[in-house]
């Protein structure tokens, strides 16, 4: 008797970008077919077009890896459609990054006894342009002293914006002048103040599904040069405790590829920023990190679709979270290990692994190949292209390359080890 076959269509929503795709597309290449419980799973991807669309149109795609949505409210509206409509799985869901953006994470976190910075919402330097705004502010709004407040968080502190992206209108305030300076350019935005705190390391972990990266981040370097390839450059307890931040924020909204940034001091983590609906994944930013974080975005593709993991739509229930967070007989350690232990069964992580280790053992090394093939160096001379001057393309190809080069040496290496 033949196998049932399926064929898992993934949607890819996109707006610039065009390096990590390509590598979605042939990573995902590398995986199938899968023959599991008498079912042979084979994958495929497409680039998802924008038009018009019923709201009763059907929708092909099982699965959709969101990076426009969060920013453009016409795909946006789609991907709500086909959620509600047509039970699609969605990388991230924009349901829950519309209703928990900077400001209610922070919120959240704070509840659950994390070490957020203080953290204080100003309102608008210049109101909505809304008579009826005009008349309450005039009417309601009590008056503030923004420089007594600032003495309060204080300086150096950051402004920034309640729901910002992509270090949209972030400002670093040393003095009062500053301070002033990027509250009267925030225009209609709406501002945080927040502290700063003295840190040895700017950890970024980026997190999908079960799977982190805490890597060693250098905000003040350019793109190219943010992140360093410095392996154990935190405390073993804090290299745990950066990690379960960024999956246990995950795990707390709904979020499943998502980037958190800390501030580390020895063994003490600030989480700072961790709702990031489009982290970064650029080749020429993540490069040494690159491979691992877009075989571990095929992974969970590959295992959402193929286990018939259940879409979730909308905001999770806190309550777990929460009655952890009042207890007043646990340790801060031991509510970060319960905390852990609830983001690990809402992703599954050691049904997801052991999945991975039966169906997908062959991948580490296809994609090793692959790296080390003329099709990633033409990827990888492509994106340069595209990316920087032509007086600059070599010293970057020089410079990725030997990056990319040293992940394939330390996976060569990594491999052998285990045999």
């Amino acid at each position: 008797m033949a196998n049932d076959v399926r064929t898992h269509l993934i949607g890819l929503l996109l707006g610039a970008e065009e390096d990590w795709p390509r590598a979605f597309e042939s990573i995902l290449s590398l995986v199938g077919p899968l023959d599991v419980k008498g079912t042979t799973h084979t994958f495929t991807s497409e680039r998802v077009r924008i038009h018009p669309f019923d709201l009763t149109d059907p929708v092909r795609y099982r699965l959709v890896i969101d990076r426009l949505a969060y920013w453009y409210y016409h795909p946006r509206e789609w991907l709500k459609k086909a959620s509600l409509m047509n039970d699609t799985y969605l990388l991230n869901s924009p349901f829950t990054f519309q209703a928990m953006e900077k400001h209610s994470a922070y919120v959240a976190m704070l509840r659950l006894g994390m070490k957020i910075p203080k953290t204080v919402l100003v309102p608008y330097k210049n109101p909505v342009d809304n008579t009826r705004w005009a008349y309450t502010a005039a009417r309601y709004n009590d008056p503030f002293d923004l420089e007594a407040i600032a003495e309060q968080v204080g300086y150096p502190l950051f402004m920034k914006p309640f729901d910002g992206g992509g270090w949209r209108g972030v400002s670093r305030v040393p003095d009062v002048e500053t301070l002033h300076r990027a509250y009267d350019e925030s225009g209609n935005m709406l501002m945080h103040l927040q502290a700063t705190v003295d840190y040895e390391h700017f950890a970024r972990a980026l997190t999908i599904g079960p799977e982190t990266m805490v890597m060693d981040f250098r905000p003040e370097q350019p793109m190219h040069n943010r992140y360093a390839v410095t392996h154990d450059f935190l405390s073993p307890q804090a290299g745990w405790e950066a990690e379960t931040v960024s999956k246990v924020v995950n795990s707390f909204f709904g979020w499943e590829f998502n980037s958190a940034e800390m501030l580390v001091a020895g063994d003490e983590v600030h989480p700072i920023d961790y709702a990031n609906a489009c982290p970064d994944v650029a080749v020429t930013s993540l490069h040494y990190y690159f491979p691992w974080a877009i075989t571990a975005l095929v992974r969970w593709s590959a295992y959402c679709l193929v286990t018939g993991r259940r879409p979730k739509i909308g905001v999770r229930d806190p309550r777990a979270y929460f009655d952890i967070a009042d207890d007043p007989d646990r340790t801060y350690l031991e509510k970060m290990q319960a905390y852990r232990q609830l983001a690990d069964q809402e992703f599954e992580t050691d049904r997801y692994w052991e999945w991975c280790e039966t169906h997908l053992p062959h991948l580490p090394e296809r994609v090793l190949e692959w790296v080390d093939s003329p099709a990633f160096t033409q990827l990888l001379e492509d994106t340069v292209r595209a990316t920087y001057p032509q007086h600059e393309q070599e010293k970057f190809m020089a410079h990725f390359g030997g990056l990319l080069d040293l992940w394939v040496s330390d996976q060569r290496s990594l491999s052998a080890s285990q045999r």
